[in-house]
């Protein structure tokens, strides 16, 4: 039986990489798909290769950081498929490399918006749609940058994606009696076109590789699948975590 049968789910980044991935992955497994990111060619390709599939899809373009798309995403899960199971708020930025004193204001906070302030507006709208369904899984994209190691230049991309572990916790236990879990997933390094950024050259790739204990970049069906996991029932007594799909990142020393 597919392990997401029936169930209604919202996926932000949609337009590549683990995004991308999990939406083919989640329909696949017979989830009604509400795909999310800022471009609609893309996404509209991403849901013509979900109908072409046998699964069910649907797209809407727009802004993490604008409030009023998170309840967009939301209300259309509930116009079209009749309500929310699952949402993967994955959308997310690296943002701008570089020590501290380089960074401008700006900067840090359009990092902080795009993967943190975008979370908490996402789950101010999507748990209120699982509590009228009598639970749901809420997902997070983390990083094990600044929670298992740090790297130099990316004190806003770690401070940002640290705090969605807090919040992972936090509403875990605020909403863990009503049936809603929540958790974070925190893949290692991906080849993702926002992780060809940092391996762009054979030496650089080289190096990333060979941080992992696997001594290799994931695909990003590998984190999808990771991503499966928390959103299906398989994980129904999981919730409150931060999941590691680091490859060995944070324990390699070789």
């Amino acid at each position: 039986m597919p392990m997401l049968s029936d169930k209604v789910a919202i996926i932000t980044g949609a337009s590549s990489g683990i995004g991308r991935a999990s939406a083919l992955l989640f329909a696949q497994e017979g989830g009604k798909v509400i795909v999310g990111a800022r471009r609609q060619p893309e996404l509209d390709l991403l849901v013509e290769e979900i109908r072409h599939g046998g699964g069910q899809a649907i797209s809407l373009a727009g802004d993490v950081k604008n409030e009023a798309y998170a309840r967009a995403l939301v209300e259309l899960a509930v116009e079209c498929f009749g309500g929310l199971d699952i949402a993967f708020n994955n959308a997310g930025t690296t943002g701008t490399p570089g020590s501290l004193q380089e960074q401008e204001l700006t900067q840090w906070q359009e990092t902080l918006d795009t993967n943190l302030t975008s979370a908490f507006m996402g789950a101010k709208y999507q748990i209120p749609a699982m509590l009228a369904r009598g639970g749901g899984s809420l997902i997070f994209t983390s990083t094990f940058v600044g929670h298992t190691l740090g790297l130099p230049g990316m004190a806003a991309y770690a401070a940002s994606k640290a705090g969605l572990i807090g919040l992972t916790q936090v509403l875990a236990a605020e909403y863990g009696a009503q049936g809603v879990r929540v958790n974070a997933l925190l893949p290692g390094g991906t080849d993702t076109p926002m992780g060809r950024a940092f391996t762009n050259t054979p030496e650089s790739l080289a190096f990333v590789q060979n941080l992992h204990a696997l001594k290799r970049l994931a695909r990003p069906e590998e984190i999808a699948c990771s991503a499966l996991y928390l959103a299906s029932d398989a994980s129904s007594f999981t919730t409150g975590i931060a999941l590691l799909a680091d490859g060995g990142v944070s324990i390699c020393r070789t």
